[in-house]
């Protein structure tokens, strides 16, 4: 047996095509959505390294115990993948408190409670590999952006550190950050968008929908080579820490690390 991969939100999209190439790798795939029959009707039925099990990552003591039913079934953890998430896309101010709440408790709280379940078991071994799918998003915001942004920046600070925290005990990390993928990740099932009707922005808001509904289905990236990518840096000793994924994603960070260095010196030569 090869490695025991966990991945979370496998039952679409990026998380799916993750374990697809950990299982076409020769690995052992626990593969978590909200619904276990989500991720047998995605892989068209049973696999024989492949085992679906239902969790929410809001829920601390479900994620506790899938990490604990993974170890006592396979006996390890070796790579953790934690990819379940979803996006609230549109203007700040057209989000109600609860959304931006929710945003946080899935994209952030929620990936802490699966590392937090997860990560016992990897320093007792002192081995181990999480992967974190973060986003260009979170090195780079935008109009429309802002709420999903910000849960990402703060997945961003959360994982920078706990990554150090991690390293001395033998545990590696993995931040990957794309650009736009040709998932699902912009129709109504991973996206959601401001309920809150605000006149100024009005003109903004339906400019910002077409552009969603004009790239849906349509991004330039290939969630299969992403997928092969991280299947080839979790088998090497020596891999980055972070993974910015396709050339839009590559355009705009070296924007954004550019126009930083230009602010940081702006603000140095004025005292």
């Amino acid at each position: 047996m090869g490695k025991v991969w966990l991945v979370t939100g496998a039952s679409r999209g990026l998380g799916s095509e993750i374990a697809r190439a950990a299982l076409d790798a020769g690995e052992t795939v626990v593969a978590t959505a909200r619904s276990a029959d989500a991720v047998h009707d995605a892989f068209g039925g049973e696999h024989d390294r492949l085992h679906a099990i239902a969790l929410d990552i809001t829920d601390a003591e479900a994620a506790n115990a899938v990490a604990a039913e993974t170890v006592e079934r396979f006996g390890s953890i070796d790579v953790l993948v934690n990819n379940a998430g979803y996006a609230e896309l549109g203007f700040f101010e057209t989000f109600t408190d609860a959304a931006v709440r929710r945003q946080f408790e899935v994209n952030l709280f929620g990936t802490m409670n699966v590392a937090r379940a997860v990560a016992p078991h990897m320093r007792a071994r002192r081995s181990g590999l999480i992967v974190t799918i973060s986003s260009v998003s979170g090195l780079v915001s935008n109009a429309g952006g802002a709420v999903y942004s910000a849960s990402k920046f703060a997945i961003e600070g959360w994982m920078e550190g706990f990554a150090q925290e991690l390293a001395p005990l033998g545990i590696r990390s993995l931040l990957v950050e794309p650009g736009m993928l040709r998932t699902d990740f912009m129709d109504g099932r991973s996206a959601s968008f401001g309920s809150i009707d605000i006149p100024d922005y009005a003109e903004a808001v339906a400019q910002y929908r077409a552009f969603v509904d004009e790239a849906n289905g349509n991004q330039p990236n290939d969630p299969k080579l992403l997928a092969a990518r991280i299947v080839a840096l979790a088998s090497q000793d020596e891999a980055p820490s972070r993974l910015v994924f396709g050339d839009d994603a590559r355009q705009w960070a070296g924007a954004k690390v550019d126009q930083l260095r230009q602010d940081i010196v702006r603000a140095a030569d004025r005292g």
